[in-house]
C-alpha cells in the first residue's frame, strides 16, 4: 500500500491506511474526543447526519514536539474548526464538513482480517497549494494515530508535517 495520499480529482486527495483492529477501536479514534485529541483533534461530536461537530486543535498535545513553525505560530495555542456531519454510519463510516471553507472530511473504515483500511477523502480543497497543504497535515495525523495504535512514541507532528508538504508539493508538481 502506498503511503503517500493521491489526488482523485482536481480538488480531491485520499490516503490509506491499515490499522490495527478491530473496527470499534478505530471508530472510537475517530468519533470519542478524548481519543480523537491524541492524533488529531478532541472537541464534541454530534453523530447524526446535521449534527455539529468541533475539531479542537491542540497540535503541542500531539508529540515531544512543541513549537510550530513560523507560519503556524498563530495556532500555538491551538484553535477549532466548526463542522457538520454530513454521514455516519457507525462504525463504518463518517464525514462532515471541515470548518466553513475547507471542504469535506470522510472516513471509511473496512476490516481486513484483525486489521482495519481507515480512508480518508478530504474534497473541494481548490488549489494544488492547498491540496499539499492538507495532504501533509493527513499524512502527519496518521502517522500520529497509526503509532497511538501500535503504542509506540509518536513522531514529531510539525518537523513530519514540513517534510511531508514539502514531498507532496513535488509530487504535485510532477503529477
Amino acid at each position: 500500500m502506498e503511503d503517500y495520499g493521491v489526488v482523485t480529482e482536481p480538488d480531491t486527495m485520499r490516503v490509506e491506511r491499515l490499522l490495527p483492529g478491530p473496527i470499534e477501536r478505530i471508530w472510537a479514534y475517530l468519533t470519542e474526543p478524548d481519543k480523537r485529541a491524541k492524533w488529531l483533534a478532541g472537541g464534541p461530536m454530534e453523530l447524526r447526519v446535521g449534527g455539529r461537530a468541533e475539531s479542537r486543535f491542540k497540535h503541542a498535545d500531539l508529540s515531544a514536539e512543541k513549537t510550530p513553525p513560523e507560519k503556524f505560530r498563530k495556532m500555538e495555542g491551538g484553535h477549532t474548526l466548526n463542522c457538520r456531519i454530513t454521514a455516519c454510519g457507525a462504525p463504518r463510516l463518517l464525514s462532515y464538513t471541515w470548518g466553513e471553507d475547507w471542504g469535506e472530511v470522510i472516513f471509511e473504515l473496512l476490516p481486513r482480517g484483525k486489521d482495519v483500511l481507515l480512508v480518508v477523502t478530504h474534497r473541494r480543497l481548490g488549489d494544488r497549494g492547498t491540496i499539499a497543504s492538507v495532504a501533509g497535515g493527513w499524512h502527519a495525523h496518521l502517522g500520529i494515530l497509526a503509532d497511538r495504535l501500535h503504542k509506540r512514541e509518536p513522531q514529531g507532528f510539525w518537523s513530519a508535517y514540513m517534510r511531508l508538504e514539502a514531498d507532496y508539493e513535488r509530487r504535485l508538481a510532477n503529477a
